[in-house]
């Protein structure tokens, strides 16, 4: 379960760096979203082998060949990762609504690149596991008041859970966690197994990004040790096999 990928990120530069890199990393809230797709670009260039003159070098980075993802929670993100031929990670965990258009744009769109032959999809996924699945349900009602408190703007620490949480909440209240948690999978090991089986069936993921949050953190540990568990109990999908034979015979 232990992904050797290092994810990074950029910040704003120290004071005293020089104008040229500070031009180069000029991230700020004002940019405009149409930007964004020349930056990414811009971002993979740092990770090709340095040219002669080149002002602002990557250090370590320049010639590692850094694969780069696009992380979405809409179809902006896939139209982009289709486009530039990367793979397309989705924020599932928090937008299920847009997952299924998502991916459906990202997969007809895709164009093959230097990085990838085929398009590659991770999904953000909740998980709440425990020994039951009423343990679970009542796990995962920490996540849900968080949910609605984000919504309505309460922000703040993941609170404990609640007995029979759901049963107090009104229609509005419901609709937003359906909107929220709509892809989130609650339970003992057997409902958990089954509910991963069928997410990846219906979704054709490549990869899966598990994600929970739960108040208590022994709790938590335990709720990934029975996704590892069941994950290595589940028969890996053979999508990704399938299509890479369909796309040799087609060149063929």
């Amino acid at each position: 379960m232990l992904d050797p990928r290092i994810h990074t990120g950029t910040s704003s530069p120290a004071p005293g760096s020089d104008q040229i890199t500070n031009q180069a990393i000029r991230r700020n809230l004002y940019g405009d979203v149409e930007d964004f797709p020349r930056d990414v670009v811009e971002v993979m260039s740092y990770f090709q082998p340095a040219q002669p003159g080149q002002a602002v070098q990557a250090v370590p980075g320049a010639g590692l060949e850094v694969p780069v993802w696009i992380l979405g929670s809409s179809t902006y993100g896939a139209q982009l990762a289709a486009y530039l031929g990367l793979p397309f990670a989705f924020a599932s965990h928090f937008a299920p609504a847009m997952m299924m258009p998502a991916m459906q744009i990202y997969r007809e769109r895709f164009r093959p690149s230097a990085q990838l032959a085929l398009p590659h999809v991770m999904l953000a996924v909740v998980v709440v596991a425990a020994e039951s699945d009423d343990k679970a349900r009542f796990l995962f009602s920490s996540l849900q008041q968080s949910s609605l408190n984000n919504r309505v703007g309460r922000r703040g620490r993941v609170p404990p859970p609640v007995v029979n949480f759901e049963a107090r909440l009104d229609p509005q209240a419901r609709a937003i966690l359906a909107d929220a948690l709509g892809c989130a999978i609650i339970g003992g090991p057997d409902t958990v197994r089954d509910g991963l089986d069928d997410f990846i069936r219906r979704t054709g993921a490549d990869e899966l990004m598990v994600t929970a949050n739960i108040f208590d953190h022994d709790k938590r540990k335990r709720s990934f040790e029975i996704v590892a568990e069941v994950h290595g109990g589940m028969r890996a999908p053979r999508r990704r096999e399938a299509a890479a034979d369909q796309a040799l015979e087609d060149q063929l």
